[in-house]
């Protein structure tokens, strides 16, 4: 299997899906015409399993290579990474045709798009996740950034990849809590764009371990996942309208990831916990029927992510939160709601009392 997604933009980029394909880095990279420099950005443990393999790729194409090594986790996205980054960067003297590599998660992937977004003004990336939730939605489309300690990605730039590099092999040594953390957006991919993936997750007996998963339900998961990021992005590249709809879950998600400090539960359990709040708010707004926020419910769950508040999550924060949020529009706070399967519309007009019942009632 290889399969190559355009994302179609001012600079269009390739999505190069293939199992083996970290081997080919170096090789994928010498096409874009780059500076011999690249500076590899990981954590210690992806480091540990695929740095030897990513550096060996791009040393055997020409480039000259260093590495920066982040701590690994969501409490780590904040600025004084970035600074780590910008000292190794003037430590090798990156100059402005030198290459930023993001080899990890949604974490490592915003952290090093948004230092090549802003050293020098803007230098290449190139992105290499690692996790599923990164090589289905954060890798592509060029959002960068890092958390306030008061709010989720307000700092930030949109900063487009010269190449994002998805080897599904990699998922192997992923731990089955962040396999299931990648499921939600891949749920929410099918609630938004495309009824046929979440119908196809639907026949599946299992979705909550790659070992129980058959491969090929895995390719379509990865191919049309890519393909749906990629549309949006294409459409709409700065989020004036249309990609919006990529926030589905993400509203109620930070405002709990947020109010748990990025400790208590990670991305893709939030963003569960937060499809099944707008599920909910939309049958209330009688925008979408009962029997199909079930169908999404039931296949959260099948995913084995949280459909329930954290206890102690005190609900009138989560409503503070919400004005923090970076959707808000003149202090109105805009959720994206489906009206059938495949299909979303963008809000402003859902009542606080709303939201709070909805709240109470997880």
């Amino acid at each position: 299997m290889e399969a190559l997604i355009s994302c179609n933009l001012q600079q269009s980029y390739e999505i190069a899906i293939a199992p083996g394909s970290l081997d080919q880095l170096g090789e994928k990279m010498t096409s874009l015409q780059l500076g011999k420099k690249v500076l590899v950005v990981s954590n210690p443990t992806i480091f540990k399993h695929y740095g030897d393999r990513a550096i060996n790729s791009l040393k055997t194409a020409g480039f000259e290579v260093y590495s920066c090594i982040l701590p690994a986790g969501e409490r780590f996205k904040n600025l004084n990474s970035i600074q780590k980054i910008y000292d190794a960067a003037l430590e090798n003297r990156l100059e402005r045709s030198a290459t930023i590599v993001a080899l990890g998660g949604g974490v490592i992937g915003d952290m090093a798009g948004f230092a090549a977004a802003t050293w020098l003004r803007g230098i290449s990336v190139v992105q290499v996740p690692t996790t599923l939730l990164a090589m289905v939605d954060s890798a592509i489309g060029g959002k960068t950034g890092v958390n306030h300690p008061q709010g989720k990605n307000l700092i930030g730039a949109f900063h487009q990849p010269r190449l994002v590099l998805i080897d599904p092999e990699v998922l192997k040594t992923l731990p089955v809590r962040e396999f299931r953390a990648g499921m939600a957006e891949v749920i929410k991919y099918g609630v938004i764009w495309d009824a046929e993936l979440f119908a196809q997750m639907e026949a599946s007996k299992h979705l909550n371990q790659l070992r129980y998963i058959k491969p090929e339900l895995i390719e379509t998961i990865l191919i049309k996942s890519c393909q749906a990021k990629a549309d949006v992005v294409s459409k709409d590249e700065k989020e004036a309208g249309l990609r919006a709809i990529l926030n589905y879950g993400h509203t109620i998600g930070h405002a709990v990831e947020s109010l748990t400090g990025y400790r208590l539960v990670n991305h893709g359990e939030a963003v569960g916990i937060g499809m099944v709040a707008a599920g909910q708010i939309a049958v209330e707004l009688g925008m979408w029927i009962k029997e199909e926020t079930e169908r999404q419910n039931a296949l959260i769950q099948k995913a084995g992510l949280p459909t329930q508040l954290p206890s102690g999550v005190d609900i009138a924060a989560i409503i503070d939160a919400l004005q923090l949020d970076k959707k808000v529009k003149a202090g109105k706070v805009r959720f994206v709601l489906p009206t059938q399967m495949g299909v979303v519309t963008v809000t402003d007009e859902v009542p606080a009392d709303t939201i709070r019942q909805v709240l109470q009632a997880m």
